[in-house]
């Protein structure tokens, strides 16, 4: 059966259901894994600004201080230290103060009393899907809020993408909420497979757009207190800053991690000083005496605060593309640091992904069934190296694109092409085999390609039963008439004739002019090929009568045919050249059927069999005998038999 129009494109039909079901399926997985592969490949190339440092209490804070949690004036001797010692640009404080420490209330107190005099700091606050408790005052702490967060949007082109369920933030002590200069949101989104890779600067909270806490930071810094918020960036401007940040979706901007010192420890990015050093270091210019850490080493420096250790729950570590192990404080400094030297990763859209793997899955379709195998395949492998180099240089030059989804779609084209190819080339084969069934008989054409490897000069000698039918007088016929018409005669009593040879089992071996050559019994086999072909040649001549009516009735001549039926012994097979073969069967069966179909013009009958034939199937005929017939090359006389009627 030929592969028709419907069934190719109910076979793109399901090409194109392999490609969205795998592209939805591994879309996000592989852009994340490939992702992190490659992020670490080329992660060499990305250098954290040298003025923006760490402070961490760290084992050896822990350690040496011995209490968790710290008094809290202890952070007052880091802040202090930072502010009156050092020329630090600015700091933030990566914590949340939410409870009071009844241990050392004064050291509360201190504490809270204080911190409003660190105008540089900015500290942390997170918000929640989850309401205020009852005993918070929500609309006092929504306008502190408002107050410590002092970014203004003057023009908002966006369709609320940065619009939030946020329903609350952190229920901070109150006395230390009133007393800080600046807050901004610590919230980091973490990605479906526990990786952090993109981070908000901007929330909205209850209809107002609050600034995370590097963000806030920067913008105490360059002074720009005024930006733009766009569908795909943050503007903002100053007389010595621009700002432009990419926002890709409602996470945000995608962080470009950076490294420092080692990366098989990428715990930490930039530098990080222990915050007992630091406090010791106060402690010790307070009484005169040389400080561990010289302040200048702080001095125009960009400060995080924060904790990190593997002691007392503060394990503060996150899974990025650089580490499995990578500091939370580290992140909000990576984010600063990003804004600081505005430049940003950018990650591919989903339509470039989505459209590049389309051009793939289509580009290699087409190569497959284009160009020979071996072409095809080498310019798939140089398509998936060059895509591969590609990425890298991406990569290099911070854009994000997908990687393993356009690599996989390579397999899958190859798949989905090889077998369209398949099919297509199958589908030829039934055409040219249909084709050439119209010049050689199907069952032949069966049966060459059956034995395509084998095809030979030669045969086989084989008990079959010879049929030749001819039209009576066709010469007289055919020459009153046109070369056209002739044709669309022939053509019409052919097209009538073969069918009923292949409905008996019978094998059309060849048209002489006018006249039919079947064959019985080879190749297709048959239990009574004689009764087989006495049993077509009587529905040949019912057909003949009926085209008689129908032509009378179109004007055109009317036509009478003989069949001669012999079985017996004959030859059949391919002969000719090792150039050019017929397949045909040749021996005295064949020419004494041609004979005895002759003989029909002698006794003006229509239908003659050989005696070898009635012997078969006298049981199924009735018949005039007509004795002794001498037939040219037989040397003995023989008994030709009219068929009168078939007795089914």
């Amino acid at each position: 059966m030929e592969l028709k129009q419907k069934s190719i494109k109910f076979l793109f039909l399901v090409f194109a259901f392999i490609f969205v079901v795998i592209y939805f399926s591994l879309a996000q997985f592989s852009q994340a894994k490939s992702y992190n592969f490659l992020y670490k490949l080329t992660l060499k190339n990305k250098i954290p600004s040298s003025d923006v440092v760490l402070i961490a209490i760290d084992d050896k804070s822990l350690h040496e201080i011995g209490r968790w949690p710290w008094k809290r004036e202890y952070y007052l001797e880091i802040f202090d230290y930072l502010q009156t010692y050092t020329k630090a640009k600015v700091m933030g404080y990566d914590g949340l103060i939410m409870a009071p420490d009844l241990e050392y209330p004064l050291s509360d107190k201190k504490f809270f009393s204080s911190i409003d005099k660190f105008k540089n700091l900015t500290t942390g606050v997170a918000f929640s899907y989850d309401d205020f408790e009852n005993n918070i005052d929500k609309n006092n702490y929504d306008k502190l809020l408002k107050e410590k967060s002092d970014v203004v949007i003057i023009d908002k082109r966006t369709k609320n993408k940065v619009k939030s369920d946020f329903k609350s933030f952190t229920a901070l002590q109150n006395e230390y909420f009133k007393n800080v200069n600046s807050i901004g949101f610590v919230n980091v989104p973490t990605d479906s497979d526990g990786y952090i890779r993109q981070i908000a600067q901007l929330i909205d909270y209850k209809g107002t757009i609050y600034p995370s806490m590097s963000f806030l930071m920067y913008s105490k810094y360059t002074g720009i207190k005024e930006f733009i918020l766009s569908d795909n960036y943050i503007f903002g401007f100053s007389d010595k800053y621009t700002l432009k940040i990419p926002v890709e979706n409602k996470k945000g901007m995608t962080l470009n991690y950076i490294c420092y010192y080692d990366l098989e420890d990428i715990n930490y990015s930039h530098k990080k000083y222990s915050a007992f050093d630091v406090i010791n270091s106060y402690r010790a210019i307070k009484q005169g005496k040389k400080p561990i850490l010289d302040p200048s080493v702080f001095d125009n420096k960009f400060v995080f605060i924060g904790a990190n250790a593997n002691a007392q729950a503060l394990n503060d570590i996150a899974r990025t593309p650089t580490s499995e192990t990578f500091s939370g404080l580290d992140i909000q400094a990576t984010n600063f640091d990003n804004l600081l030297s505005n430049r940003f990763f950018r990650m591919s859209s989903p339509l470039y992904n989505f459209i590049i793997c389309l051009f793939v899955f289509i580009l290699v379709f087409v190569l497959i069934n284009t160009m020979p195998i071996i072409g095809a395949l080498l310019s798939c492998t140089t398509i998936m190296l060059l895509y591969m180099f590609f990425a890298i240089f991406m990569y290099y030059n911070r854009i994000a694109i997908s990687v393993i989804l356009p690599l996989v779609f390579v397999v899958v084209s190859i798949a989905c092409a090889y077998s369209y190819r398949y099919l297509m080339e199958d589908n030829k084969k039934l055409k040219i085999q249909k084709v050439m069934g119209k010049y050689l008989s199907y069952d032949v054409m069966q049966n060459v390609v059956k034995n395509i490897d084998n095809i030979s000069l030669g045969g086989k000698r084989a008990d079959i039963t010879v049929l030749f039918a001819d039209i009576r007088n066709f010469t007289s016929i055919s020459e009153s008439m046109d070369a056209d018409s002739v044709s669309v005669i022939l053509n019409e009593y052919f097209s009538a004739l073969v069918p009923i040879i292949e409905e008996y089992n019978g094998v059309l071996n060849k048209f002489m002019g006018d006249a039919v050559l079947a064959i019985f019994g080879e190749p297709k086999k048959s239990d009574n090929h004689a009764l087989d072909a006495v049993r077509c040649a009587d529905k040949m001549l019912r057909k003949v009568k009926y085209l008689q009516e129908k032509w009378l009735e179109e004007g055109k001549p009317r036509i009478e045919i003989g069949i001669g039926i012999s079985s017996g012994e004959a030859f059949i097979g391919n002969i000719g050249s090792q150039e050019r073969l017929e397949y045909t069967v040749i021996g005295d069966t064949v020419n004494t059927a041609s004979r005895i179909e002759n003989y029909n013009k002698v006794y003006r009958t229509n239908f003659l069999i050989s005696e070898s034939t009635y012997e078969k199937v006298k049981d199924y005929v009735d018949v005039i005998i007509i004795k002794n017939v001498v037939i040219r090359g037989k040397a003995n006389k023989i008994n030709l038999y009219e068929v009168i009627r078939l007795i089914y």
